[in-house]
């Protein structure tokens, strides 16, 4: 891929690894129209963070991490098991530049095909697993999807919720983005034969990870940043309510609150985007969320830098997270 390319050294023989496994997995010719959607969303690219973070964490609690490339790929195909239903929910008509499954191949085929990859991700994560470590691995990755479906629905269940706190919407993006990175780095620290407190100390570090990576998230959506692809204001024209809205609601002078809401009717969709960003910025929200995500990241570092793993495997770590957070990965 030529993304390979890109990561940096330390980083590139996990990767490399990963593809080469990655690759070589077609799923079965019949019924084309149950797995070719699978073989499609599975050949559409992505940064692989949650392989990384697996295959990284095993190797850092010296872990035997190329005799688990299975279970790097089934945290792999269940992220893009949710992108396929959650493009579906959106109704989304591109992912990564490329027609979503449900708009290539029809609805229908979306839902059975994603059906189809949840039974695969077990598959996969069990293969080749000593014995001994199925039961806590398969407990762990039920319990982390049953968690990242339920934080899709409080997703939804938001968009006709007349008032959301920030500690329900943080809730939510824990549950629905940041537990399958928690996820990752728990079931790698499990394979590699870790303690239980470092289990737990990765998991942590997992879940204040992803929480910065989609506050982060948020504000480049808002503002707009292409070099992440993002269009300004795509969040604030679906009338989103991200921590940016909820904390230009909580922290807004009346009168703004009161032009917050009314801009959520706005036909003209310039006016709507600038005069929303004023609000964030003019009630202190974006600072806030700046000041929220920075945090959050700063006590993921903390737990890796206290965490009982090797040097090597710290420092890499570190430097993925670094990568995570910045977005250049």
């Amino acid at each position: 891929m030529n993304w390979l390319a890109q990561v940096p050294s330390a980083f590139r023989e996990y990767v490399s690894e990963y593809e080469a496994f990655h690759s070589q997995v077609t799923f079965q010719a019949e019924p084309e129209g149950l797995y070719e959607p699978i073989r499609y969303i599975m050949r559409l690219g992505g940064k692989r963070i949650r392989p990384l973070l697996f295959l990284m964490a095993c190797d850092a609690v010296g872990g035997r991490w190329r005799e688990h490339l299975s279970q790097a790929y089934a945290l792999e195909l269940f992220h893009n098991f949710t992108l396929v239903h959650d493009d579906i929910m959106d109704g989304a008509s591109l992912r990564r530049g490329k027609p979503t499954v449900h708009e290539k191949f029809g609805l229908n085929a979306g839902i059975l095909s994603g059906d189809a990859m949840v039974f695969y991700c077990q598959i996969f994560l069990t293969e080749g697993l000593a014995s001994v470590l199925l039961p806590r691995s398969i407990a762990l990755f039920n319990q982390t999807a049953i968690r990242i479906i339920e934080g899709q629905q409080m997703d939804m269940d938001f968009e006709n919720q007349g008032e959301v706190k920030a500690d329900q919407y943080l809730k939510m993006i824990e549950y629905k983005t940041s537990v399958l990175l928690g996820c990752a780095l728990q079931l790698g620290a499990l394979t590699g034969g870790a303690t239980a407190e470092t289990e737990e100390a990765l998991y942590q570090a997992g879940i204040r990870l992803g929480l910065a990576f989609q506050i982060r998230d948020d504000i480049l959506d808002a503002f707009g940043d292409e070099r992440f692809g993002k269009v300004r204001g795509g969040d604030i024209i679906q009338n989103k309510k991200t921590l940016l809205y909820i904390l230009a609601s909580e922290n807004a002078s009346p009168d703004d609150r009161k032009i917050l809401s009314e801009l959520r009717q706005e036909s003209d969709l310039k006016k709507k985007v600038q005069e929303t960003l004023e609000i964030f910025e003019r009630s202190g929200a974006l600072k806030m969320a700046q000041d929220k995500a920075e945090s959050l990241y700063q006590q993921a570092v903390s737990i890796i830098h206290q965490a009982d793993i090797t040097d090597t495997g710290r420092a890499r770590l570190l430097e993925l997270f670094r990568l995570v957070h910045e977005r250049n990965i």
